[in-house]
């Protein structure tokens, strides 16, 4: 999820930009200065488009979908300063969903463990639930991190705000990139960089969805961790098909089948 952050070869005004094994190269100068900006709106949008064709995460590398995808047809009206802010935004929320997925089902888990903020065992229960009966003492230092975080994001990415560039970015700006690459992961190979973009942006977008179906889940069947939805029908479905390959071959059953959860009984298919 941190590759976006990491050092990029490739400047933000880079003319050419190519994804593993398209033979086709975009020779559109993608610069997203406000002075692109001017020009009728079919200038206008066929920089655009051309700016969404060189980005990690479209076309076949994020199939299904062909080309640039965009049904609600926001490139229209767009400029090429609305789509890198939107595609800035993009990114980092989802590396947020990324890490909130995962600190979701891990943070069900670890709640009978006296570690970290929970040492008394008050933090139980769905994870929806958990975020106000975390102490206080863990928000103060979560919240200057946070601060210090956006305050190094926005210096390095986002213009000064007056009265002609509010809320845009840099025109010398990488999007996503944030330079941070501790363990020297990004590759030099541009082809290679522009893959694992592409296999974070999808990383992302997926996230994204998983995140809110988690929490859509946990609010429409209250007491019920989204563990025992991933995990529970995928055992018992491997513990049936065993004992009917067992009772084929006349052999007696050697994996109890496991128990229902109270919520599940009674359920079609169950």
């Amino acid at each position: 999820m941190a590759l976006h952050m990491m050092r990029s070869s490739a400047p933000a005004t880079r003319a050419v930009t190519r994804a593993p094994g398209v033979n086709r190269v975009s020779s559109v100068r993608v610069r997203a200065g406000p002075q692109e900006t001017v020009g009728s709106a079919s200038r206008r949008q066929a920089e655009v488009m051309a700016y969404l064709e060189t980005l990690p995460g479209q076309g076949t590398s994020s199939g299904p979908f062909k080309g640039v995808w965009d049904p609600l047809n926001l490139a229209a009206t767009a400029t090429l300063p609305d789509m890198r802010r939107w595609r800035e935004s993009e990114i980092t929320h989802g590396r947020v969903a990324m890490l909130a997925s995962l600190g979701f089902v891990i943070g069900e888990q670890l709640q009978d463990f006296p570690i970290f903020f929970n040492f008394d065992g008050q933090i139980k229960g769905q994870a929806i639930n958990q975020f106000q009966q975390v102490g206080q003492g863990f928000w103060e230092p979560l919240l200057i991190a946070i601060g210090l975080a956006e305050s190094y994001r926005v210096s390095l990415g986002w213009s000064t705000p007056t009265g002609k560039n509010f809320n845009t970015l840099k025109d010398d700006y990488d999007v996503g990139n944030l330079y941070f690459d501790p363990l020297g992961l990004c590759p030099e190979n541009e082809d290679e960089l522009f893959e694992l973009k592409t296999k974070e942006i999808n990383n992302g977008r997926l996230a994204m969805i998983a995140i809110a179906g988690f929490v859509l889940q946990e609010l429409a069947e209250p007491g019920v961790e989204i563990f025992d939805h991933l995990f529970f029908t995928i055992i018992r479905d491997v513990d049936y098909e065993i004992d009917i390959v067992e009772k084929d071959l006349g052999l007696p059953p050697s994996i109890p089948l496991p128990e229902l959860p109270e919520y599940q009984k009674g359920q079609p298919g169950f």
